[in-house]
């Protein structure tokens, strides 16, 4: 089961240096339109897409609008996917936040971060990585070759990358999650496998599910063992069969 982790485009907040956390009317600007418009084309070698998933605010709507209108699909909006709640700091400007003590907590012990009369961001994680999982076994197809689409936020999905990278939540500043990016995970019976992060603005290669059988698993191993030493780099069948005509 293979999940596209799709950050939304660019807003009027990003531009204007405001952390817009759960504000209403947060709508994607210029840049973020056209955004949104290229993820039919970066998508485009995804044959079938099992399902489109986002949080429940404006510019995640946006985002996804393009590509559902282009496949014909109709959006799950999930609450589980939504911003961060930032209590008292949303809506201000990110350069008077650099002050505040929290500031230092939320880059050095990011797991110990509780915004005032807002989420801690351990809460985020699991929320997030709770609705991922169950998500992805809902949408990854009978014989786990499906591949959908969650359309969430930036401190969202890193914490979804930090947990299926075995990452402590305290290291999750050390991933980039642009806006618009695209970050892809393989959900397996034994582990996650993370195939992209922070991809933007290209087509990203999509992983192709381990065959029923390897000669590994013939000699004792698991068809889902991680290759040691590396990929071959064989080259994999487009994701969720042949590309549409």
């Amino acid at each position: 089961m293979t999940v596209i982790l799709l950050r939304h485009g660019r807003s009027t907040a990003n531009t204007s240096g405001v952390l817009a956390g759960r504000s209403i009317g947060v709508d994607l600007d210029d840049t973020g339109r056209t955004q949104a418009q290229s993820i039919i084309d970066r998508l485009s070698d995804v044959a079938t897409l099992t399902a489109v998933v986002r949080s429940p605010l404006q510019r995640c709507e946006q985002t996804v609008a393009p590509l559902v209108a282009e496949r014909g699909l109709t959006e799950i909006v999930d609450d589980r996917l939504i911003e961060v709640d930032y209590g008292q700091w949303t809506g201000r400007p990110i350069k008077d936040l650099l002050g505040e003590d929290m500031w230092k907590t939320v880059q050095q012990q990011p797991s110990a971060a509780i915004f005032p009369d807002g989420e801690g961001l351990a809460h985020v994680q699991s929320r997030a990585v709770a609705a991922i999982r169950e998500l992805d076994a809902l949408h990854g197809g009978p014989d786990g070759s499906g591949v959908w689409v969650a359309c969430s936020h930036g401190d969202v999905i890193k914490s979804i990358l930090a947990d299926a990278m075995g990452m402590h939540l305290d290291s999750f500043q050390r991933i980039v999650v642009e806006p618009a990016s695209i970050s892809i995970i393989r959900y397996s019976p034994s582990r996650p496998y993370v195939h992209t992060v922070n991809s933007t603005g290209v087509k990203p290669s999509f992983p192709a599910p381990p065959p029923p059988t390897t000669d590994a698993a013939a000699d004792g191993g698991s068809a889902d063992d991680a290759v040691i030493g590396g990929s071959t780099g064989t080259p994999a069948a487009p994701a969720g069969g042949h590309p549409p005509h």
